[in-house]
């Protein structure tokens, strides 16, 4: 059954550089959220929640310099816009980073430090069933592709899921941040796009 998000959020921006940016858009849109690609740093002004989808973190990093979002995503999650990364997303809400290329910047945000490429190549990809702490009903049908996990989390992280198989954390909130390793806009399953609405709503 769909949920709505109700009339009180705000847009929710997907950061449209590179990723499954449309499969995010269908996830909001599906939550009941009026959902917009985001590329340049005017739009962060338009908006009340950021998606930062899959793809490579090293190419979101470069583009996002490019695009000149690098420091405009930067200021406005340092000065409290809700945040959801997932896979390559992760990486870049990431205080800290093992494995990166030489020079690679994040977003950063969430007390974490994460591994890149932590799970394999492309071809360990795989699913697995997640439980998730604060999302109501089954075990969430998590995807993995290329994915980072959480190797170190600060105080103020609360530790969400982790993958039984590793015993790896998986997903995290800091806030009004949360992080994933997986594609959740890859299932049909929307209940952390929901979550996210309702943490956009309740910071609007």
């Amino acid at each position: 059954m769909t949920q709505h998000a109700g009339p009180a959020c705000p847009p929710v921006g997907v950061l449209a550089l590179q990723g499954d940016v449309a499969e995010h858009i269908a996830a909001l849109t599906a939550v009941g959220a009026a959902a917009v690609p985001v590329r340049r740093p005017e739009q962060l002004d338009e908006i009340g929640g950021l998606i930062i989808p899959g793809g490579e973190s090293t190419t979101i990093w470069k583009l996002a310099v490019a695009f000149d979002l690098m420091e405009p995503v930067r200021k406005r999650i340092g000065a409290g816009l809700p945040a959801f990364g997932c896979c390559a997303g992760m990486i870049m809400l990431a205080d800290r980073m093992v494995d990166g290329t030489g020079g690679q910047e994040t977003f950063g945000g969430i007390d974490m430090t994460v591994r890149r490429n932590a799970f394999g190549r492309q071809v360990d990809s795989f699913e697995s069933d997640i439980e998730l702490r604060g999302i109501a009903g089954p075990p969430l049908r998590a995807v993995f592709i290329r994915a980072p996990w959480v190797e170190r989390t600060g105080p103020g992280v609360e530790v969400l899921g982790m993958d039984a198989g590793t015993d790896r954390i998986v997903a995290v909130r800091q806030g009004p941040l949360l992080a994933t390793a997986f594609h959740p806009e890859l299932t049909p399953d929307v209940r952390l796009h929901q979550l996210f609405v309702d943490i956009v709503r309740e910071q609007s």
